[in-house]
């Protein structure tokens, strides 16, 4: 197996430490702050010294190669973009921390998802459609390292999904902004300018993510392990079981348990390392 070492303070002192920890043969430099350890044993004391260093670690086999990577699956919300947006939408209202509550339980996989929408959405009744637009305008940031993800995808012609349990109000924005392929998210209805405080059409949750990920595999012809997934909720599970790579980013315990890897101090672009040019 390869090691790869990455982290906004990784360096070559850091890699060669890491190296004598697992018994790695050579050191690859990826990029300023990430390096592949090759020929390196899986040892617990790695992951305890990458920690101790806030460092993101990740053993992966030698044939995995970019060139074999056909789709990239993407949550929105905490994933690709800094925030979650509904509860920036119950901050207009003056209620975040009450929306907030019922998102951090969903996200943690302790309320069904579906439920916990509705009742997020119906206390938002009354929000003014403008305000969606200034949490477009005014906070709804990329995440480190999303945009040298999705422009890199696009280079490689590597099909990229948005699949959110958030709203399209949002993701057709990011998709126009960064060129992404395909979107999936929940459709708010709103009348007169404002939300009615319901939800048009079934609820995109997590079977729905997974099998929106399955569909897009479908067309393309691909096997799993021609795809990848990224999320950081616990309704980001499903769509990573069906992916051969998923990674968790920044994500809940327990999804972190299910991904393949994980990313808690690199950005999104750090997934690109998980690949042999």
């Amino acid at each position: 197996m390869n090691l790869v070492l990455q982290g906004p303070g990784a360096s070559a002192a850091h890699a060669a430490e890491a190296a004598r920890l697992c018994g790695a043969r050579e050191i690859e430099q990826l990029a300023d702050a990430a390096f592949r350890l090759l020929g390196a044993g899986r040892n617990a004391a790695v992951i305890e010294w990458c920690h101790e260093h806030k460092l993101d670690c990740a053993w992966v086999p030698p044939g995995r190669r970019m060139a074999d990577l056909r789709l990239v699956a993407m949550d929105m919300d905490s994933t690709l973009v800094t925030i979650e947006s509904i509860d920036e939408m119950g901050e207009m209202l003056g209620i975040k921390d009450r929306v907030a509550q019922l998102t951090a339980l969903a996200m943690s996989g302790e309320i069904d998802y579906a439920e916990s929408l509705r009742r997020r959405v119906g206390l938002l009744a009354g929000l003014e459609e403008a305000a969606l637009e200034r949490i477009c305008a005014q906070r709804m940031h990329l995440s480190p390292g999303a945009e040298a993800l999705v422009r890199h995808c696009r280079e490689r012609g590597i099909r990229t999904l948005l699949v959110s349990g958030g709203f399209d109000f949002f993701t057709f924005r990011l998709q126009r902004r960064l060129g992404i392929d395909a979107t999936l998210a929940n459709a708010l209805e709103i009348e007169r300018g404002r939300l009615t405080g319901r939800v048009l059409g079934p609820i995109v949750d997590g079977r729905a993510k997974a099998e929106k990920l399955r569909e897009q595999m479908r067309l393309l012809g691909l096997r799993p392990e021609q795809a990848l997934a990224i999320g950081d909720g616990a309704n980001d599970i499903p769509m990573m079981s069906v992916a051969g790579t998923s990674i968790a980013y920044r994500a809940k315990p327990a999804v972190r348990a299910r991904a393949t890897h994980a990313l808690d101090h690199a950005g999104l672009d750090g997934a690109l390392h998980l690949f042999a040019d």
